[in-house]
């Protein structure tokens, strides 16, 4: 999380969305850009945690239902 807010671009990298931290690293480079490319890195990270928790309940579900 520490990552995403001072460096957003590399949190992008580390993921493996190499244009979306490109992407990222343009808008980082403007003093004014910078917040919002923190902001935009901390929500996509928990829109990934929520997404992963999200599959692990529902193969847990399924897997109860047999």
């Amino acid at each position: 999380m520490l990552l995403a807010i001072v460096l957003p671009f590399l949190s992008f990298m580390i993921r493996g969305k190499v244009l979306t931290g490109i992407l990222c690293l343009i808008l980082q480079i403007t003093l004014i850009g910078w917040l919002p490319a923190a902001i935009w890195a901390v929500l996509s990270l928990n829109n990934e945690r929520a997404d992963k928790r999200n599959d692990r309940l529902i193969k847990a579900m399924r897997e109860n239902r047999k």
